[in-house]
C-alpha cells in the first residue's frame, strides 16, 4: 500500500495541536483513508509547549512523529520534513484544519495514482467553498492576479496550506526553492508549472482561522519580493540540475 507523509508545520500552537491531531486521526480512521500514512508534526522554533505536546502525541500514537527545527520558517520546516521522508508521497496541511480534510483523499490520489507531480488545494477554482474576510479575499485575489500577469500562469491559488508532492517531485523541486517562510508555497508551484511538472488543483472547502499566526502585512511584503525575484530567475525545465 502506498504511503503518504502528512506534515503539519507548527509555531506556538500548543493550545490547538493535540485537538487537531486527534480530529485528523479520527477522520482518517472513520473514512478508511486508502493509503498508509504518517502524521509528522514539524515544530519550527516554538517558544511555548508545542514541541512537548508534539512529543507526547508521538508517544501516544504510533502513526505520529515529532520533528524539531531550531529556526523559524514554515518553508524551512516543510523542506526538512519532506526531504527526509522515505514515503511514496508527501503532503502538508495547516494545524488549524481550516481546509476541510475531506479533500485529502483526492489530493493524495492525484500524486499516488493519477500521475501528477504536485497536487494543490485551491480556494478559487470551480467547486471550492470559502469563508473569509473581505480583506483576505481582496489580498488573495490581488496576489494571484499579479502571478497571472507576471508569469502568464494558469494557477488559481498558490497560498492554500494544502499540498501534496510525489517523492520524485520532492527530490527535484525542493532543493531549488530559496524561500524558507510563507512564499515557499508560491515558489514551489511556479517552479513546478514553469518547469513542466504536472499539477492538479483540487477544489477545497476552506474557512478562515481568526486566530491565525500569519502577519498579513509582513507576508504580503515577502510575497512581492519573492515574485520580483522569481520574475527574473531562469527556471530549469524538468530533469535539469537540482541546484538553488
Amino acid at each position: 500500500m502506498p504511503q503518504l507523509d502528512i506534515v503539519i508545520p507548527v509555531y506556538n500552537e500548543a493550545h490547538v495541536l493535540a485537538d487537531s491531531i486527534v480530529r485528523l486521526r479520527s477522520y482518517l480512521a472513520e473514512t478508511n483513508f486508502p493509503y498508509s500514512r504518517r502524521i509528522v508534526v514539524a515544530d519550527n522554533a516554538s517558544t511555548d509547549r508545542t514541541l512537548a505536546v508534539a512529543q507526547e502525541l508521538a508517544e501516544r500514537f504510533d502513526d505520529v512523529a515529532a520533528l524539531h527545527l531550531p529556526q523559524k520558517g514554515r518553508g524551512r520546516a516543510l523542506r526538512k520534513a519532506w526531504l527526509e521522508s522515505d514515503a511514496d508521497a508527501v503532503s502538508y496541511m495547516d494545524v488549524d484544519l481550516s481546509t476541510d480534510v475531506a479533500a485529502l483523499t483526492p489530493l493524495a490520489r492525484a500524486v499516488l495514482e493519477e500521475g501528477y507531480d504536485v497536487a494543490s488545494g485551491s480556494r478559487m477554482t470551480r467547486g471550492s467553498q470559502i469563508e473569509r474576510s473581505l480583506r483576505r479575499e481582496i489580498t488573495s485575489r490581488g496576489f494571484i492576479f499579479l502571478i497571472k500577469l507576471a508569469f502568464l500562469s494558469k494557477l488559481s491559488d498558490t497560498q492554500c496550506g494544502f499540498k501534496a508532492l510525489s517523492r520524485q517531485a520532492v527530490q527535484e523541486l525542493i532543493p531549488r526553492i530559496e524561500n524558507e517562510e510563507w512564499f515557499f508555497d508560491t515558489e514551489l508551484l511556479l517552479l513546478a508549472e514553469k518547469g513542466g511538472y504536472r499539477i492538479k488543483e483540487v477544489p477545497v472547502r476552506w474557512q478562515e482561522d481568526t486566530d491565525s499566526r500569519v502577519n498579513v502585512a509582513k507576508t504580503v511584503a515577502e510575497d512581492l519580493r519573492g515574485l520580483l525575484r522569481m520574475r527574473f530567475r531562469r527556471i530549469p525545465r524538468r530533469g535539469g540540475p537540482a541546484t538553488r
